[in-house]
């Protein structure tokens, strides 16, 4: 039996490492395409260089479960179409002592995964935050992050709720005194960000604003305040002395895990100036970042125990049906995980448990399936 389970395995692994270089290469076009645009701005090869392979960590943590899903369908689909499948029931070796070996390879690319989600590949991608930054192509439109107070502006502290492409949603932001103060607090639903790249200038055109000012002599007297509302409030940044002299800041996905949770445990102290809403908001997307994480890992096994009986019944040799299934399954897992982040404003709603619902029912149907074939 440990011939088998050697060949198995090993006949396995061929096929896994080469759909994974395959699958791998077909997703760095993206970053293929940036690198291309390095080049044209006059950037060395060997940073140019550099920034593609800081991309392959994050890219295999999408590229590896697919990998693990195509692998299993393409080698069991072989040995059904070859009979070897049926040669062995009729020794009496049942489907789950044929799987067992690669279930538990599955187990072991979970773990590597997770391990490459958790620690590699947010660092990389910091670290590619910092090469774009150091090789001065970093645009200002991006160094606006949401989620996060930003105080690196002389006199203003500023927080994005939401930004999807020069559009900004739930923006607060506080002009300081000399003192740290709070001389004045505007907060608007939504803005529009105008960038001049040239200047390093960004002006933040805000519309729909609540316009909150203290009294100058007694800001602590609440009944002295003056509130405005207003339609259109534009407020300029300039970034040069960032781009010169600060470091990239975190987003949620340069956290390492340890980091992510810290701030999940800690949200409330990172940000007091929130609302009990906006840190409900803002721990969610938190809880959201790590719960993707981790099952974008646990998608090895997963699709390990589903892709299992598909192969067995695709009985098709051509890696064409195998590729069909394989991204039927994965594309129905990734619209679940689009939900969940696009609802990761709605807490109430617990978007970090959508993430798991597909897992679930992919694991329950490849278990009834193994056990129905054999």
């Amino acid at each position: 039996m440990r011939t088998f389970n050697r060949y198995i395995t090993l006949d396995y692994l061929v096929i896994f490492l080469s759909a994974l270089g395959l699958i791998t290469f077909v997703m760095t076009v993206g970053a293929l395409v940036k690198a291309v645009d390095l080049m044209a701005r006059g950037i060395s090869p060997e940073l140019i260089i550099k920034f593609f392979f800081q991309n392959i960590p994050y890219i295999l943590s999408f590229s590896m479960p697919i990998s693990t899903l195509f692998a299993a369908l393409l080698l069991f689909g072989r040995l059904s179409t070859d009979s070897e499948i049926s040669a062995m029931k009729s020794c009496g070796v049942s489907l789950w002592r044929l799987a067992a070996p690669l279930i538990l390879l599955s187990l072991l690319f979970t773990g590597i995964c997770i391990y490459i989600n958790s620690e590699i590949a947010p660092v990389a991608k910091y670290a590619n935050k910092q090469l774009l930054r150091s090789a001065g192509v970093e645009e200002p439109i991006n160094l606006l992050e949401e989620g996060r107070f930003i105080n690196d502006f002389p006199g203003l502290m500023i927080y994005v709720g939401r930004k999807n492409g020069n559009i900004v949603k739930d923006v607060v932001a506080y002009e300081l005194n000399k003192d740290g103060g709070i001389k004045r607090s505007v907060r608007a639903k939504q803005g529009e960000l105008e960038a001049d790249n040239a200047a390093r200038l960004l002006t933040v055109k805000l519309y729909d604003v609540h316009i909150e000012t203290p009294d100058a002599a007694d800001p602590h007297d609440v009944s002295k305040t003056t509130y405005v509302n207003a339609e259109y409030y534009p407020i300029k940044l300039d970034f040069n002395k960032i781009l010169e002299e600060k470091a990239p800041t975190v987003k949620n996905g340069h956290l390492r895990m340890e980091q992510l949770i810290d701030r999940i445990r800690h949200v409330k102290r990172d940000l007091p100036m929130l609302s009990a809403e906006e840190l409900a908001i803002h721990k969610m997307r938190l809880v959201v970042e790590a719960n993707q994480r981790i099952s974008l890992a646990v998608g090895c096994f997963t699709f390990m125990l589903i892709g299992i009986p598909l192969g067995v019944k695709s009985h098709r040799k051509e890696t064409s049906i195998g590729m069909v299934i394989s991204l039927g399954i994965v594309f129905g897992y990734y619209i679940f995980i689009v939900i969940a982040k696009a609802l990761a404003d709605y807490p109430e709603l617990h978007p970090n448990l959508i993430l798991w619902i597909p897992l679930v029912i992919t694991q329950l149907t490849g278990l009834w399936l193994i056990k129905r074939s054999s």
